[in-house]
């Protein structure tokens, strides 16, 4: 099955009608605790991680550093498999500078949010700065969804589902969290979650962002919000702690979720729990893949981000088989990362 319902409705025959796929891009200190992320082959490049991903998905290769993001032993961005799909497809994508250390070498859209600061040492945000940067994303969300029927959208920030498990745990949700290794590092995350929760005294969303979540949560929440048409969070657990958010703030807004089935498969997370909506799990059939490099997603490595999942339903709801998706996932590794480093 190249697909499967893991919680409530098949939403999949939204991905039929007219969709844009949009990507925020953040970076947030927590991502400087060491051993937390593995999003960047070095601690100095992870804040390379975000803007690269989003110049990968217009160029098919990344400007601000020489090779595409990875792991530090090699692992592709899942940038790889979304731009596959949207190459493939023709789908219309906006980028949403949501707190970025390095600006991306594109065109995109900003909605001023800050960095956000290590969530274990201080508040991620200053309240002001993250309601108004909240605000920006709602007037966003509300004109893409007057040219779009379905907004699609991804994500890309390192240490994010540290920062999303935090947002879940003060919002009363256990925050079992999906990590980019096999070994999901919990008890790092959990102590940081701790730290972080202790100094919450309220149970408003936009406090509980700008306490201990981070920009991007913020972006899409915000997007999400003041869409006027139906919205997949491409993601995973850090989507779920979006769809959290969204509900608390308005209960009826139609939002799904479409993630890997690496991250619904992840024992040491559970999506299904701790999302607030409907969740999809696709299979980009990585496990049979002849490149080692894709092959280590059905392993454990990587397994969601820059909105993967999404992008894959969406190649599977328009014509595209599991088989004919992988050929063309390895064409473009092919081109992208292993011509790109001889």
């Amino acid at each position: 099955m190249s697909y499967r319902v893991v919680k409530g409705e098949d939403f999949s025959h939204l991905l039929e009608r007219d969709v844009a796929f949009l990507l925020c891009i953040g970076n947030t200190r927590t991502a400087e605790i060491q051993g937390i992320t593995v999003a960047g082959e070095s601690p100095e490049l992870i804040k390379f991680t975000p803007p690269a991903d989003a110049e990968l998905l217009y160029y098919g290769h990344c400007k601000s550093i020489p090779f595409p993001p990875a792991t530090p032993d090699g692992k592709p961005t899942p940038a790889l498999i979304t731009y596959t799909a949207l190459r493939l497809l023709g789908t219309p994508l906006f980028v949403v500078d949501s707190g970025l250390m390095v600006k991306p070498k594109i065109p995109y859209y900003s909605i001023n949010a800050p960095v956000g600061n290590n969530i274990a040492e201080g508040k991620a945000m200053e309240l002001e700065a993250a309601v108004e940067a909240f605000e920006y994303a709602k007037i966003l969300g509300r004109e893409f969804s007057k040219r779009f029927e379905v907004l699609m959208i991804g994500e890309s920030i390192p240490a994010g589902t540290t920062t999303a498990g935090a947002v879940l745990k003060a919002m009363g949700v256990e925050a079992k969290v999906s990590s980019s290794m096999p070994e999901n590092p919990v008890e790092v995350k959990r102590q940081v979650i701790e730290k972080a929760v202790s100094r919450i005294n309220s149970s408003d969303p936009l406090e509980i962002l700008a306490e201990v979540g981070d920009p991007v949560l913020l972006a899409v929440t915000g997007i999400a919000l003041g869409s006027r048409k139906p919205v997949i969070l491409a993601g995973g657990t850090q989507m779920a702690a979006a769809s959290q958010v969204i509900r608390a703030i308005d209960e009826a807004k139609e939002i799904h979720i479409a993630t890997t089935v690496y991250v619904a498969e992840d024992s040491t997370a559970d999506i299904a729990e701790i999302a607030a909506t409907d969740v999809i799990a696709s299979d980009p059939g990585l496990g049979e893949s002849v490149k080692p490099g894709l092959r280590a997603y059905a392993e454990g490595f990587v397994k969601e981000g820059v909105g993967a999942g999404g992008a894959t339903l969406l190649a599977y709801k328009n014509g595209f088989t599991k088989e004919m998706f992988l050929k063309e996932i390895e064409k473009d590794y092919e081109i992208i990362v292993e011509q790109a480093k001889k």
